[in-house]
């Protein structure tokens, strides 16, 4: 008898630093990397040792599953476990319907746009209700003011004085928002939702990090600006909370922890930052909700497998 699953999906990252050139062959699709890219990138994560987003994802499967009770896949668009060996895995474990979320709760068609595409340009033996966005899930808006709360009064403890929150998201193209994409404003509303969470950290900044190698404007303010604009009012800390990402990654423990520590730090400031949700068991229950409720819609109807235009 067939089974409903789910199936949570991510950018995907290597471990080892020898694997960067494939992975980064991957997000290019094949498309010659400069070797400086490639050489800047290994850099990055030999300075954090390696990057634990796969063993987290697990780990988030593993505790939404025990919230379900019911079997979670997890599927990589750019590294091991791949989209395409995961479906031909559920497909042989006689999985007959899946419910598939991108752990990327805002909705940008250069981050779950590609996903979708990924997915859907498999052969699927089976029908998928694609999750398109969740930015603004009451759990999840829960899960990030937890961990807000509880590092920002450690670190303004820390530092004996009330340091200003900015909160972050990575950086798309400008072009992508000029032309509709949702992604900032749902951004810009997750910060809004987690602050009021938190009231006592009072006001609050926005910035975007992490913009691209590649040509083009990026989205802003950087962090770099805000670092800059918070030290001409003469603060001496700051406190970021990266709501942009559901677990650790390059883009947290070298963009954060490191780079943007170290252009504080030469500025004369102190940076902390809030721990991400990881294994938050809020966190978990908030992918099992949003299951459920997909679950709770499907009954209402026949469930069709969705069709890329």
């Amino acid at each position: 008898m067939s089974k409903t699953a789910v199936l949570l999906i991510a950018h995907g990252s290597p471990e080892r630093v020898e694997d960067i050139p494939e992975f980064l062959q991957n997000i290019s699709r094949g498309r010659p990397m400069a070797e400086s890219v490639v050489r800047e990138v290994q850099h990055r994560y030999a300075l954090i040792g390696s990057s634990p987003l796969t063993r987290i994802t697990r780990q988030q499967a593993e505790g939404v599953a025990r919230e379900l009770d019911m079997p979670v896949y997890v599927g990589m668009r750019n590294w091991h476990p791949y989209i395409a060996d995961t479906l031909q895995q559920m497909a042989f474990d006689n999985v007959g319907h899946a419910i598939a979320i991108c752990l990327a709760p805002h909705n940008s068609r250069t981050s779950v746009g590609l996903y979708k595409q990924t997915l859907f340009g498999e052969s699927v033996a089976f029908p998928i209700d694609f999750v398109e966005e969740w930015h603004d899930h009451p759990l999840l808006i829960a899960a990030f003011a937890e961990k807000l709360r509880t590092s920002w009064v450690k670190a303004c403890g820390e530092q004996g004085s009330r340091l200003p929150v900015l909160f972050t998201a990575h950086s798309v193209p400008q072009r992508t928002i000029t032309e509709g994409d949702p992604y900032e404003a749902q951004t810009r509303e997750t910060a809004a939702l987690v602050a009021a969470q938190v009231p006592e950290i009072g006001a609050w900044r926005f910035a975007f990090q992490s913009q691209g190698m590649s040509g083009g404007e990026w989205l802003g303010p950087t962090v770099e600006d805000t670092i800059r604009a918070l030290q001409d009012e003469g603060q001496t800390g700051v406190f970021v909370q990266p709501i942009g990402f559901v677990c650790d990654h390059v883009e947290i423990l070298f963009d954060v922890d490191i780079l943007f520590r170290e252009f504080a730090a030469g500025r004369g400031m102190k940076l902390y930052r809030a721990e991400s949700l990881n294994d938050s068991p809020t966190f978990a229950k908030a992918l099992a909700e949003v299951v459920r409720a997909r679950l709770g819609a499907a009954c209402e109807g026949p469930v069709a497998a969705e069709k890329m235009p």
